[in-house]
């Protein structure tokens, strides 16, 4: 919450200096009595440029047409800026360029490196970076040549700054849409190997059954019955795990085994016996009314919740000392979760936390399951994994 309200401060500092830059770009334009277009007023020429760049940069995300590409609002903008400073040299007249136009320049560049598509981005750029180098030319004329040299070297620094740091934010935002596509792709890996073992198990089941049924034929025919329910279960059991996760399956691989995760309920308390370390409590609070039967890719799912929430515990705040397990029943539902009073110490060096891409995998899995997943601040003052899976499917 606090790192939430800090950006809301500083963003809403950042839209005041621009409003305030972009103030005094009027304020100076209509401070010479001159005017570029006759018909107009001094102020006007740069008032509609600086209103068209503030719309383009401040114009609400939620609020914004569709027609309002990234593009269309990088493009417009500059095109306007640089068709008044055509102007001004073409009437020879001084419009002498506002700290507000620049920066609106600069942010539109920004927007434009970071935001619009590849091909896009090098035009829409080309256009920001142009409108903002040349603007030197539209302020006094009699400025000597060295004046107009270091201008145009600041105005290329401040290009290579904006530059560089909106493409470092850029493929940064493509590693982390890379990490998440082959963390959901690695989870859905294990989907698919976990359906084949459920089917395969049920079907073996089923097989099972059938040769028995067939030897009761000729001996006890009137003890069929039990044997063809057993059937039936195991093929409904069979039919409800390849609905609950083949609509999420969207690739596989030859690999797939090596990601198939294990475990069930009964094994949750094997790892927990296993999970705590000197000065740590780990406590496991198993509902009575929880079945013992429910379907194994819920159990699985049960499983690998405790197992990543215990891992991040150690990864990220190994300084905890309380840590509860807990396995409810919530009239139809199972309800796992696993909290910690830990404050986020840890010894492990930085390469061992992980990328954080652990909860996005597991969050897959359990969306796959019809359930829910969150995470965050416990009561107890640390963090809490908290997952509702349905008990039973229609």
């Amino acid at each position: 919450m606090k790192s939430v309200s800090g950006r809301g401060c500083a963003h809403g500092l950042a839209v005041g200096v621009l409003l305030a830059a972009s103030v005094v770009d009027v304020l100076f334009a209509g401070s010479d009595g001159t005017s570029v277009l006759p018909t107009a007023g001094p102020v006007w020429p740069t008032l509609a440029v600086v209103l068209v760049g503030l719309a383009a940069v401040l114009w609400p995300a939620g609020r914004r047409p569709e027609q309002l590409t990234p593009q269309v609002r990088t493009a417009v903008p500059a095109l306007a800026s640089a068709l008044l400073t055509a102007a001004s040299l073409l009437a020879g007249e001084e419009v002498v360029p506002g700290p507000g136009e620049i920066m609106i320049l600069l942010s539109l560049l920004f927007i434009a490196v970071r935001h619009c598509p590849p091909r896009s981005a090098l035009v829409c750029g080309a256009l920001d970076a142009g409108a903002l180098l040349i603007l030197p030319l539209r302020g006094d004329v009699t400025q000597s040549g060295d004046e107009l040299v270091a201008l145009e070297m600041i105005g290329l620094v401040l290009v290579g700054l904006v530059v560089g740091f909106a493409a470092y934010l850029r493929s940064m935002d493509y590693r982390r849409t890379v990490a998440v596509s082959e963390t959901r792709r690695s989870e859905r890996l294990a989907i698919a190997a976990d359906l084949h073992d459920f089917v395969a198990h049920h079907v073996t089941g089923i097989l099972v059954q059938t040769q028995v049924a067939r030897m009761m034929v000729a001996t006890t025919p009137q003890d069929l019955d039990p044997v063809l329910v057993g059937i039936e279960r195991a093929a409904t059991e069979a039919l409800a795990s390849m609905r609950r996760t083949v609509g999420v399956l969207r690739d596989t691989g030859p690999d797939a085994a090596g990601h198939r995760p294990v475990g069930d309920l009964a094994g949750i308390t094997e790892l927990i016996e296993g999970f705590a370390t000197p000065g740590q409590r780990v406590l496991l609070h198993r509902d009575p009314a929880v079945p013992h039967d429910l379907p194994h890719e819920i159990q699985a799912a049960a499983f690998r919740v405790v197992q990543e929430a215990l891992t991040n515990i150690r990864r990220h705040a190994a300084d905890a000392t309380h840590i509860e397990v807990r396995l409810l029943d919530g009239t139809g539902r199972l309800e796992v979760s696993v909290a910690d009073d830990g404050r986020g110490g840890t010894q492990l060096p930085a390469a061992a936390h992980g990328g954080g891409f652990g909860l996005v995998g597991l969050k897959e899995r359990v969306t796959a399951l019809g359930g829910e997943l969150d995470a965050g601040p416990w009561d107890g003052g640390g963090w809490e994994v908290r997952a509702v899976f349905p008990a039973r499917q229609p």
